[in-house]
């Protein structure tokens, strides 16, 4: 005996998946909840347009889409950590597919702006729980030493993937559908104008998210919890917003991760804010400057997708987890620098240079994530993980909306870039000094009583020399 807990390998709570088979289906439903979305990138102004919405009407409805999303954000973080990661996970697909059917038949503003709201909030209902499941149930099989990294890297390498081929479907299948004669008028003529070829990005994306409910609900298992009220619920639900609330306060490591994404916020606010308007104006018109903004976000998604596969490679080359998020970190703030520094010229050097720069950003942002969160799982336990993981999310949204606000009112040119990268290298300079180890968790009181089965907080394996763990996701 080594007096070491026993990996419960065959945990009926998990199905006795172990971590391999954990990992693939983390991954496939990352991939299937952002699809459809990134479906929605390329269509969703040019939809709202020609249904008849102007310009103020359209920023209303991506206004209601964000403070849905931020207001809901720890309240549904804490209700994943009271009824379960499934569950909230299924809902947020039933949200989704409500969502992109009224966007894509809607031609009242209510309803779409009530379709943005529930799209809002299932985002707010998916970031975290996901995620809380995949490390769960490797805890559950191989304990809390297992590789968390690997894992984490690929669900977030699948969600830029997803991200990227959405962009590209959701772009070029109304383009596609339009060159077969009579295609544009068919759809509008059939339904009375409810489907437009613009709109079938988004009614192929309620279809994945009925593929997306049905995988939930058979494949991701998840050990019973107690049966519970409505009351309780609600009461639980507070107890565990004030406990991912208490997290930054009382941790200094969580301080720093939660700070780091702020810093990522006002990187994405920036360059999501500032590069469509440059990229119409390298190329004179609006719609071919869409075209090339499309194309050159699904480039960053790829980049992202790269960067977190490279994740595990920089945590083992820079010596850990706190290392490579310096060192992530540090290839943001060179690119936004290169995005700043080339703002007043389009000549081809410049261009080149600045394409550069949009790519490093997303690269760093991408392998920044997984090892971020690597060290935040080694840090919390189960019953506070979706939450932790709403508070990191709501830091990053709160941030870049501040940060948008700010970079749209200040003067065009090189400031809202330098501001941004300064603000990036101020969240890299926190990681100069490796953080402190936590205290151990308490024993349960009472003699003879079961070992806690929260994740021990005790020295981070990262700051380990055999350190060989192998997150961040977009906006």
């Amino acid at each position: 005996m080594t007096g070491r807990p026993v990996p419960a390998a065959v945990s009926p709570g998990h199905g006795g998946l172990d971590g391999a088979t954990a990992r693939r289906r983390y991954v496939t439903v990352s991939f299937l909840f952002w699809l459809p979305i990134g479906m929605s990138i390329a269509t969703g102004v040019l939809l709202f347009t020609e249904r008849g919405m102007g310009l103020a009407a359209i920023a209303g409805f991506y206004a209601v889409h964000s403070l849905t999303a931020a207001a809901m954000e720890l309240p549904t973080g804490g209700l994943s950590d009271v009824i379960g990661r499934r569950p909230v996970l299924a809902v947020a697909g039933l949200l989704n597919l409500t969502a992109f059917t009224l966007i894509g038949l809607g031609a009242a503003g209510w309803a779409i702006a009530l379709g943005m709201g529930l799209m809002g909030l299932a985002r707010a209902l998916s970031s975290g729980p996901a995620e809380a499941w995949y490390v769960d149930t490797v805890h559950a099989h191989a304990g809390p030493d297992a590789d968390l990294r690997t894992g984490l890297a690929r669900g977030s390498s699948a969600t830029s993937a997803a991200l990227a081929l959405g962009t590209l479907l959701g772009g070029g299948l109304p383009w596609l559908l339009g060159l077969a004669p009579g295609a544009g008028e068919w759809p509008a003529d059939t339904t009375g104008g409810l489907v437009i070829l613009l709109s079938v990005p988004a009614l192929l994306g309620a279809l994945v998210e009925g593929v997306f409910v049905f995988y939930v609900l058979s494949a991701l298992p998840e050990p019973p919890r107690p049966r519970t009220t409505l009351r309780r619920v609600m009461g639980g639900v507070p107890a565990a917003i004030a406990a991912g609330l208490r997290l930054g306060a009382r941790d200094a490591l969580i301080r720093r991760i939660l700070l780091t994404a702020s810093a990522a916020g006002a990187a994405l606010a920036a360059v999501e804010l500032l590069t469509p308007g440059r990229a119409a104006a390298l190329m004179g018109t609006a719609e071919s400057g869409a075209l090339v903004f499309a194309g050159l976000a699904c480039a960053g998604f790829l980049c992202s997708a790269l960067g977190n596969q490279l994740a595990p490679l920089v945590a083992r080359f820079t010596g850990g987890s706190e290392r490579a998020v310096l060192a992530s970190l540090g290839l943001v703030t060179l690119g936004l620098t290169l995005l700043g520094l080339t703002t007043h010229t389009m000549s081809l050097l410049a261009t080149t240079v600045a394409v550069t720069g949009y790519g490093l950003v997303y690269l760093g942002l991408g392998a920044a994530g997984p090892n971020e969160n690597d060290l935040l799982h080694r840090r919390v336990d189960a019953s506070g993980r979706a939450t932790a993981l709403s508070v990191q999310s709501l830091s990053l949204q709160l941030v870049a909306a501040g940060a948008g606000l700010g970079a749209g009112a200040l003067p065009p040119g090189p400031l809202p870039w330098l501001l941004a990268a300064t603000a990036v290298l101020a969240g890299a300079l926190l990681w100069v000094r490796r953080a402190a180890p936590a205290p151990p968790p308490p024993r349960p009181p009472g003699p003879g009583g079961p070992v806690a089965a929260a994740v021990p907080a005790g020295p981070l394996h990262d700051t380990a020399p055999e350190e060989i763990h192998p997150h961040a996701r977009p906006t």
